[in-house]
C-alpha cells in the first residue's frame, strides 16, 4: 500500500474544487484503502492528454492541497511519480496549468522529505525552468521558490559545513549550485530583484543567498551584475535598510554575508562594515521574532568567523555580548506564561537560540583577548557553556564545545575560569561518545586545556585521557588523528617519565609506524613533534632509547631518506639532535654510519635550516668533557665533518657561521 493519502491540514484549498473532480477528491479521505488508491486516479488524469485542461489544472491544485497535508501525503504522492507527472504538465502551452503544475512542485520541493535530486534527474528541466521564468509573475515566484530548496549542496549554518551527496545527475558530477549557474540562473534571475511583485523579488532574493553560499564563482559574478544600471551588492544593501521587510533585510545581509565570506566582497567595504553588520546585529535584539534572532545571529557568526576587524566591530555594536545573554532565558518561566502557544513556541526555539548564541560567541571570542573576556564576564557564562555540553540536542552540544574550543585560546581563562568552573569534567564525558564532528572539536579544546600552563592539565591526566587520545590517533577521520596526536605532544611537553612512558605504552611502536607513515603531513609533523617531547631531558632519552631506540632510529633513517618537505626533515634532525644530547643514547647515532652519513649530507644542503638542524646534532656529539667525546670527534674528523666546518665557519648566514665556529672550539680545546 504505498500510496495512502491522509488528509491535509488546509481543507480550505479544496473548496475551490469544482464539482468534476470532486468525486476523485471525497474518496482521497475515504478510510477504506481501495477506495483511497482510486482516488491515485487525479495523477491519472493529470497526465491524460485527452482530459480538459480545466479539469488537468484542477488535479494540481488538488494534489498541491494534499502536499500541504503530512509529510506523508507527500511521500505517497512521491511514490505515485508525481514529480515527472508535474514536470511533463510543464511542456503545457496552457499558462493556468503551468502555474498550477509549479505551484504544486513547489509545495512538493518544500518539504523536508522531498530529495532535492529529484529536480535533476533529467538535464532538459532546469534549462526548461529557466525558460518559463519569463511567463508570469507566478512562474518567477514558484520556479525561484523551487530553486532555493533544491539547490542543497551544503546547508546553510551547518555545523561543520558538511556537504550533502552530490546529485543523481551523474556519480561526481557538478552540485546543485554549478548546475543552476551553468543553467544562467544568475542572469534570469537578477532581473527579478526590481519585479513589482514583493514576493518574486523576495524569493529571487533567496535563491541568491542559496546559489553564493560558500561558492566563489557565484559570488565574484553577483558582485558585477548590473540591473537597471545599478550593481547587485548595491541593490541588496537598499534591501537592508530599516524600512524593508525583516524578511528582506535578512536574507539580502545572508547575500552580502557570503559574498564576502566567498572573497567577492572585502570585509572592510562599507557595504559590510557600515551595512550588513549592523543590521545582523539589529536581527539578535529583543524586539525581533525568535526565529529572526536565531538567523541574524547564525549569520553574524559565519560573517564574522574568520576577520578580526569585524569581531572587534560586533564586539562594540549595540551592546552585542550582553544582548546574547538573553538567548538563554527561553522558555521564560512558565509561571510568567498564561498562552499555552506561546509557550510551545518558546520550547520550539529554545534548542535553536541556544546553539546561535554559543555560534556567535564562539567567532566573537576567535582572536582577541579583551573580547573572551567580556563574554567570559557576561553572567553566568561558563555554566551555560558547562550545561550546553550535556544538552540532548546533539546541535547545541557541538555549539557550546565550540564556544569553549573559541574561549580555551585563552592563556589567562585556561588559568582561571576554565579552572574555577572545571570544564574538563563534561568536556572529558562528551569525549566518550560523540559524532565525530562533536569530538574533532571537542578534542582540539582539549588540546588547548593539555598545555603545560593549564590547571586542568592533570586532572584531566588522571581521568585516562592519554587511553583516550592514544585512540584517536587510530581514528580514520583525518581532524581526529591530528588532534590525537597534537593532545599527546602537549601532554609530553615537560612531563615526567611515567607520563612518557605510559603515551609510549599507549600508543604502541606499531602504531608510533603506523603515524610516522601516515600521507598527511599535519599527522607526521605532529607525531615529529611528540617524539622530540618525549626524546628531552637526558635520563628520559637514555631511557626511552633503551626501550624503543631500534625502531626510532629505523623510523628516523626512513624520514630522511624518503620524499619529505623541509618542515619535516628539520623536525626529523632535531630528534637526532636530541637523542645526540643524551648519555648512552648517543652510541646509537654514532654505532650507525648510515644516520653519519645522512647529519654530514644535511651540513652542506642548500638549505639553511636543514643546515642548522644537523649542526646542532653534531656539536651535541663533539662537546667537550663528556665521557667518549674523543673518540667521537676522531670518527667524525675521519669522515670530514672538520673540513665542513671550516667551510661552514664563512657562511654568510651568521647563526651558521657562529655554530660552526663553536664547534671547531670543541676541536680546540
Amino acid at each position: 500500500m504505498a500510496c495512502v493519502l491522509e488528509a491535509p491540514l488546509r481543507m480550505s484549498v479544496l473548496s475551490e474544487v469544482t464539482a468534476s473532480s470532486r468525486h476523485y477528491v471525497d474518496r482521497l479521505f475515504d478510510l477504506d484503502p481501495q477506495k483511497v488508491l482510486q482516488g491515485v486516479m487525479l495523477l491519472y488524469l493529470l497526465q491524460q492528454e485527452t482530459s480538459s485542461t480545466e479539469l488537468r489544472t484542477e488535479c494540481a491544485v488538488v494534489l498541491g492541497s494534499l502536499a500541504m497535508g503530512t509529510e506523508n501525503n507527500v511521500k505517497s504522492l512521491l511514490d505515485c511519480h508525481i514529480i515527472p507527472a508535474l514536470l511533463q504538465g510543464l511542456l503545457s502551452p496552457d499558462l493556468k496549468f503551468i502555474e498550477a503544475c509549479l505551484r504544486c512542485l513547489r509545495t512538493i520541493f518544500i518539504s523536508p522529505v522531498t530529495p532535492e535530486d529529484l529536480l535533476y534527474t533529467d538535464a532538459t528541466v532546469i534549462s526548461h525552468l529557466m525558460a518559463l521564468l519569463s511567463r508570469s509573475r507566478y512562474t518567477q515566484e514558484y520556479i525561484c521558490q523551487i530553486f532555493s530548496h533544491c539547490c542543497k549542496l551544503q546547508h546553510w549554518h551547518s555545523c561543520g559545513f558538511k556537504s550533502l551527496p552530490q546529485p543523481l545527475l551523474c556519480a561526481n558530477g557538478p552540485d546543485h549550485q554549478t548546475i543552476l549557474f551553468n543553467h544562467g540562473a544568475v542572469q534570469n534571475i537578477a532581473h527579478l530583484l526590481v519585479s513589482t511583485s514583493y514576493k518574486v523579488r523576495m524569493q529571487a532574493l533567496k535563491c541568491f543567498s542559496v546559489l553564493a553560499f560558500e561558492n566563489p564563482q557565484v559570488s565574484m559574478t553577483l558582485v558585477n551584475v548590473l540591473v537597471d544600471g545599478e550593481l547587485l551588492p548595491q541593490i541588496f544593501v537598499k534591501m537592508l535598510q530599516r524600512d524593508k521587510p525583516i524578511e528582506m533585510q535578512l536574507t539580502s545581509a545572508k547575500c552580502l554575508t557570503s559574498m564576502c565570506r566567498a572573497g567577492a566582497i572585502r570585509t572592510d567595504d562599507s557595504c559590510i562594515v557600515l551595512k550588513t553588520l549592523p543590521c545582523l546585529v539589529r536581527m539578535c535584539s529583543k524586539e525581533r521574532l525568535l526565529e529572526e534572532r536565531v538567523e541574524g545571529a547564525e549569520t553574524l557568526a559565519y560573517l564574522i568567523e574568520t576577520d578580526v576587524e569585524l569581531q572587534r566591530i560586533a564586539s562594540i555594536t549595540d551592546h552585542l555580548i550582553v544582548m546574547l545573554a538573553d538567548y538563554f532565558k527561553y522558555p521564560s518561566s512558565v509561571s510568567a506564561i498564561t498562552d499555552i502557544k506561546r509557550l510551545d513556541h518558546d520550547l520550539k526555539h529554545a534548542h535553536e537560540l541556544r546553539q546561535a548564541a554559543f555560534k556567535l560567541y564562539a567567532s566573537l571570542g576567535a582572536n582577541d583577548e579583551d573580547i573572551r573576556k567580556k563574554i567570559i564576564e557576561t553572567e553566568n557564562m561558563m555554566d551555560r557553556i558547562v550545561n550546553g555540553l550535556s544538552e540532548s540536542s546533539i546541535k547545541v552540544r557541538l555549539a557550546a564545545v565550540r564556544c569553549l574550543h573559541s574561549l580555551s585560546r585563552s592563556v589567562q581563562q585556561l588559568r582561571t575560569s576554565f579552572q574555577d568552573h572545571a570544564v574538563w569534567k563534561p568536556l572529558m564525558k562528551v569525549l566518550q561518545n560523540a559524532p565525530n564532528e562533536v569530538l574533532v572539536v571537542a578534542s582540539s579544546t582539549l588540546c588547548n586545556l593539555l598545555l603545560e600552563f593549564s590547571p586542568s592539565k592533570e586532572p584531566i591526566l588522571e581521568s585516562g585521557a592519554i587511553e583516550l587520545l592514544c585512540s584517536l590517533t587510530q581514528s580514520e577521520n583525518l581532524a581526529l588523528r591530528v588532534n590525537g596526536i597534537w593532545a599527546l605532544m602537549n601532554v609530553a611537553f615537560q612531563a615526567e617519565q611515567k607520563i612518557k612512558s605510559d603515551i609510549l605504552r599507549g600508543l604502541s611502536t606499531e602504531q608510533l609506524f603506523q603515524l610516522l607513515s601516515d600521507s598527511d603531513v599535519n599527522v607526521l609533523m605532529k607525531t615529529l613533534g611528540l617524539l622530540r617531547n618525549l626524546l628531552s631531558t637526558r635520563p628520559h632519552i637514555d631511557h626511552i632509547m633503551s626501550t624503543h631506540g631500534k625502531q626510532i632510529m629505523q623510523a628516523v633513517t626512513l624520514i630522511l631518506e624518503g620524499e619529505h618537505n623541509i618542515e619535516v626533515k628539520e623536525q626529523t634532525l632535531c630528534i637526532l639532535a636530541n637523542i645526540a644530547d643524551g648519555t648512552t643514547a648517543k652510541e646509537l647515532i654514532m654505532t650507525n654510519d648510515d644516520i653519519l652519513q645522512k647529519i654530514k649530507y644535511y651540513m652542506s644542503h642548500s638549505n639553511v635550516k636543514l643546515q642548522l638542524a644537523a649542526m646542532f646534532c653534531i656539536s651535541n656529539l663533539i662537546w667537550n668533557g663528556e665521557e667518549g667525546s674523543q673518540e667521537r670527534q676522531d670518527k667524525l674528523r675521519d669522515m670530514g665533518i672538520v673540513d665542513i666546518l671550516h667551510k661552514l665557519s664563512q657562511s654568510s648566514d651568521p647563526n651558521l657561521c657562529d655554530k660552526a665556529k663553536t664547534a671547531l672550539q670543541q676541536y680546540l680545546a
